[in-house]
């Protein structure tokens, strides 16, 4: 440093600050001659030059400063020395002590002390701060109020300017005495240096928050980074501060979805409060806090629930029991033990939660709502809406009591409410409340605020569960563009939007959608979250769903196996998760005809269940329905039913009259019926599912147009095509409003239509509608899908019913093509159509390859079902019929018995199956000649329809028909003519007029009215039976061979020979075409 400057202008300086007293007192250190002064001792000199470094504004380098030290110790001593020497010239030494002198020192030594504690202070101010902050970023976690108390502070030691802070601290300076000056300047610079860092600091931590409020997330973190950046150059290794820095970045990463990132500095922040703090401070508590509420997010809820217990550990320690922080901590463990399921304990410390608040807060506070809240959610998650709803509606009772009216909490419990009800498949219910919700974030909130795009993927789940897939698509279209706005491109609440929209899609059938949403979805999982996370296992189970539903089973299991995979790593043995894991996989083996392996499953999920839910639970209910379900498939009806009625009894107790779930158990129970051959039980139920569908569903909604598709199967099983069509063309109306024309429903609605046109003989209209179902299939679904194999079987079977054999067999084998490809070569869907192709080459005449193809259904089903399945008895059943038309009548009694036993083990005994099976057995007898048995087992299936079906049904006129038959063989022709006319009087009031079945009616009088000798009768009929047959026919078809010749016969049995001739050429000339 040099000591050549203007001292003068530095002392003028100086006297322009001080007072007259300071001035005497520099006066008596520089003496008559400060130059002089200056020369003999250099120190002082290099004192003046610190000084004029500073009103110069010079920086001043830490090696300077550690020089001014020495510098000024030694100044110390001079003043003391000199002030000893003066005292020895002062003629009134008596009024002054050497103590005195000596002790102006030590007096400055504690003023200065002081001053040093004020700027000590400071730092203590600031530390207080951040730990306020802590408190807050702790307890309020999410809310927009972070480090008030820190600005405040750091605001007030800053407010002076610095001018006037130069003033004050050189009055002071001179005060202690001049000789201390310049120590005490280098030690003000730094701190003014110091401290207008901090105000730049307080700066970007004040932009932070306004940006974090306003869900800026990124500038926030730039802002905190920023301030962090300062305080790290300023403060010790391990300042509080610090943590709070850490701290606020953490809460921003944990906002932004990025939970690694946000534990990464909040272990920094725990990593500097543990060494900074005792155990027991409040601020390690609100840390750990803060951790768990990340790991609950990450899905590691039992480290989650650690870190909460840490924190419940300090403050049972050193906060009275009946604290607010408490029971916030409480709070927060009941939180995670009804993440796990754990709903007794989820409710215990939710109580303790409430138990403490009620004691120490006004009846309307807010946070008392919010533990209802929680309780409300408890019970929710336990199936028990109407305690659940009861806590809900004690939150919003409050809140609308103690909050503005357009107060966020009251949209939240509006939106809780509307949970509820949505629960409880109260669909208006909870879009009411919805939109109150809505209506209130609109009013307060930006439009593009998180919160409303959470109210938006509400009403869109609601509109979808109502059926309104275009609205619930615009919803879930708002909520991703405002979550895409502010999240980043990896948050999960994106993934959830993606879910939504993906569930959509599936529901309108759009797999290709609903996949490519799916898969954004797991596409975000898979980069934000470790392997094993449960929002993995959803993903995987989402696209399991659509291969389910696309017919692509193989697929749809290896990814429920992942799903399973992954729970069975995280979650307990009794999980309710791995249940739901189980009933799907289940469902996914029953539809490939794995029959026992899916009641395995179903079984496996319904022990689960039962250990871990009320007896009331409606999953319980879910499970015993998938478990009537398989026995349905299996034909065991009873068991079936047992279990739809266990289902529907917990459904009646735990959920509204009209929730979605009784009208599917009613619809099950009917469908059971219907199997039985019930068919007013089946309608009966059908008719309860369908009323409480018109109640709960927009009249546009698809499970509205599926009852009537069901009311109408009971129609047409009875007969009653006129109402079956009604029904059907009902739901038709309803497919078309609300389902794209692709829809498969639209598809199934065609085909149940041409089923009943193929049951009236129009044949061409059944061609028709089925070309259309096909249509639709084709453009929806891959090349290999079951439902195309179903849509040709369908129009193979009309071409059978036309007597085009070949169309029929070309069909029949595209269908086969496809389920070799996608089932394995024991799935029943196989044997179906191996059966229709034997029926086809039996119709050709080409027995061998018939019973061919029967044995392979036979093989098939044995494998696939329990040794009595229906299906069994269906096949021995068609494998008869053709050793009957062979003439080994034996070999056919034996399979027919066969049949026999199975039905009348697995069927009621008024069962329709029965009553064909006995007509098989009849005809059997009957072939063999002997016709008092042929006829006492169509007596028995006479029986068995005059008890179920109505007196108009076709398979009565059907079973007259046969009895008339007998009788004729057994030449008793007039009883024959009385039941031959019984079928004809039923088939007129049924069947179209050109419907073939009349044509064999009038067929079979006039072979009767022939042998009778009546040959004009016997004309009339044979030609009544020819009309219908040219209407119906193509011209080459067999039986129009055998029609000619019959007329041929009667006109020669009238000896007109001409007319008998060219009836018989006609006869001719058709089997040559045929042949």
């Amino acid at each position: 440093m040099t000591a050549s400057f203007e001292y003068r202008a530095i002392l003028s300086k100086i006297e322009d600050l001080v007072s007259d007293e300071d001035r005497q007192r520099l006066n008596f250190l520089l003496g008559d001659d400060p130059s002089q002064i200056l020369s003999e001792n250099s120190l002082i000199g290099e004192a003046f030059c610190a000084l004029e470094a500073f009103f110069e504004g010079n920086t001043i380098s830490d090696q300077d400063y550690d020089y001014f030290i020495t510098v000024f110790m030694t100044i110390h001593c001079y003043d003391t020395a000199k002030r000893l020497k003066d005292y020895h010239a002062n003629e009134n030494q008596g009024t002054v002590s050497i103590e005195e002198i000596c002790s102006h020192d030590n007096e400055e030594d504690k003023i200065g002390h002081t001053v040093a504690l004020m700027f000590d202070q400071s730092d203590r101010w600031t530390s207080a701060e951040s730990k306020t902050s802590t408190s807050s970023s702790v307890f309020v976690h999410n809310r927009k109020q972070l480090d008030a108390n820190q600005s405040y502070w750091s605001n007030r030691i800053l407010k002076k300017s610095f001018n006037v802070y130069h003033r004050m601290l050189i009055s002071i300076i001179v005060l202690l005495g001049v000789i201390s000056l310049p120590l005490v300047i280098v030690q003000t610079r730094k701190h003014i240096e110091r401290s207008s860092q901090l105000k730049q600091a307080a700066k970007f931590i004040n932009a932070a928050q306004q940006y974090y409020i306003n869900v800026q997330y990124t500038k926030a973190l730039e802002n905190y980074d920023k301030a962090l950046a300062i305080q790290t150059t300023i403060f010790a290794e391990f300042h509080p501060d610090l943590a709070a820095r850490y701290e606020n970045i953490g809460l921003v990463y944990f906002d932004m979805g990025h939970h690694s990132r946000a534990l990464e500095n909040y272990h920094k922040a725990l990593d500097i409060l543990q060494r900074a703090l005792p155990s027991t401070h409040p601020d390690l508590a609100s840390l750990y806090s803060n951790i768990g509420l990340v790991y609950s997010r990450m899905g590691d809820h039992s480290t989650a629930l650690q870190n909460y217990d840490n924190a419940l550990q300090i403050q049972q320690k050193i906060l009275p029991p009946t604290h607010p922080d408490l029971a916030k901590t409480y709070n927060n463990i009941g939180s995670m033990y009804s993440h796990m399921r754990e709903h007794s304990r989820a409710l215990e410390n939710y109580n303790k939660a409430l138990e403490i608040l009620q004691r120490t807060l006004p009846l309307t506070h807010s946070n008392l709502a919010t533990c209802y809240n929680n309780i409300g959610t408890v019970y929710s998650d336990m199936g028990e809406y109407t305690r659940a709803l009861e806590n809900h509606q004690k939150a919003l009772e409050i809140w609308r009591k103690a909050l503005p009216p357009f107060h966020p909490n009251i949209g939240k419990g509006y939106n809780n409410v509307a949970s509820v009800h949505s629960n409880m498949g109260e669909y208006l219910l909870a879009l009411e409340n919805y939109n109150q919700t809505l209506s209130i974030q609109k009013e307060v909130l930006s439009p593009t605020h998180p919160d409303l795009g959470t109210t938006y993927n509400n009403l869109g789940f609601i509109y979808s569960a109502i059926g309104q897939h275009t609205r619930a698509l615009e919803n879930y279209s708002e909520a991703l563009k405002i979550r895409q706005k502010h999240l980043p491109l990896t948050h999960l609440d994106l993934a959830s939007t993606y879910n939504n929209i993906g569930t959509v899609y599936s529901d309108m059938s759009e797999y290709s959608k609903a996949l490519e949403s799916y898969e954004k979805a797991l596409t975000i999982y898979r980069k934000s979250l470790p392997l094993t996370h449960l929002k993995l296992a959803k993903g995987y189970n989402n696209i399991a769903s659509v291969y389910f539903n696309r017919g692509e089973h193989a697929r749809a299991l290896e990814k429920y196996k992942k799903v399973l995979e992954i729970q069975q790593k995280v979650l307990s043995p009794t999980h309710p998760d791995l249940a739901n894991t189980y009933n799907n996989m289940g469902a996914v083996y029953s539809a490939m005809g794995q029959y026992t392996r899916a009641l395995e499953n179903h079984k496996k999920a319904l022990a689960i269940r039962q250990k871990t839910l009320p007896s009331t639970h409606p999953d319980l209910g879910t499970t015993y329905n998938s478990i009537g379900t398989v026995y349905s498939a299996i034909g065991q009806y009873t068991r079936a039913l047992e279990n739809y009625h266990k289902a529907l009894k917990i459904r009646q107790k735990a959920l509204s009259p009209t929730h979605s779930a009784l009208d599917g158990t009613y619809t099950n129970i009917g469908i059971a019926y219907s199997d039985m051959g019930d068919h007013s039980r089946a309608l009966k139920n059908y008719k309860k599912a369908l009323e409480i569908q018109r109640k709960a569903l927009p009249p546009t909604h698809s499970a509205v147009a599926t009852c009537y598709n069901n009311i109408a199967g009971v129609y047409s099983g009875i007969g009653e095509h006129l109402r079956a069509l009604e029904n059907y063309d009902k739901a038709l109306d309803i497919y078309r409003k609300s389902l794209p024309r692709t829809h498969p429903n639209l598809a199934k609605s065609y085909n149940n239509i041409a089923s009943v046109y193929s049951n009236m003989g129009e044949h061409p209209r059944a061609l028709e509608n089925y070309k259309k179902a096909f249509e639709i299939l084709f453009e929806t679904f891959p090349r290999v899908h079951p439902n195309l194999a179903t849509a040709y079987n369908n129009i193979g079977v009309v071409y059978y019913v036309m007597g085009e054999y070949p169309r029929a067999l070309e069909n029949y084998n595209r269908a086969l093509e496809i389920q070799l490809q996608v089932f394995s070569w024991n799935h029943p869907a196989i044997s179906t159509t191996y059966n229709n192709m034997a029926l086809v080459y039996f119709a050709m005449g080409d027995r061998p390859r018939s019973l061919e193809n029967y044995d392979k259904v036979l093989e098939i089903l044995q494998k696939a079902l329990p040794g009595i399945h229906p299906k069994l008895a269906t096949a021995y059943n068609n494998i008869a019929l053709v050793y009957s038309d062979m003439g080994h009548h034996s070999r056919a009694l034996e399979n027919y018995h066969k049949a026999l036993d199975i039905l009348q083990r697995t069927l009621p005994p008024t069962h329709p199956n029965l009553a064909s099976l006995y007509s098989n057995i009849g005809l059997v007898y009957y072939q063999m000649g002997e016709y008092a048995r042929a006829l006492e087992n169509n007596n028995k299936t006479l029986e068995i329809q005059q008890k179920m079906l109505p007196p108009t049904h076709p398979d009565l006129a059907k079973t007259y028909n046969n009895i008339g038959s007998i009788y004729s063989y057994m030449r008793e022709h007039s009883r024959a003519l009385e039941n031959y006319n019984k079928a004809l009087e039923i088939l007129q009031r049924t069947l179209p007029s050109t419907h073939p079945n009349i044509a064999t009616c009038y067929n079979n009088i006039a072979d009767v009215y022939l042998n009778m000798g009546e040959h004009s009768k016997a004309l009339e009929n044979y030609n009544q039976t020819l009309a219908i047959q040219k209407l119906t026919l193509p011209p080459t078809h067999p039986s129009l061979a055998k029609i000619y010749f019959k007329i041929g016969l009667t006109f020669t049995r009238l000896s007109e020979y001409s007319k008998a001739l060219e009836y018989y050429e006609k006869a001719v000339q058709t089997s040559r075409t045929v042949l």
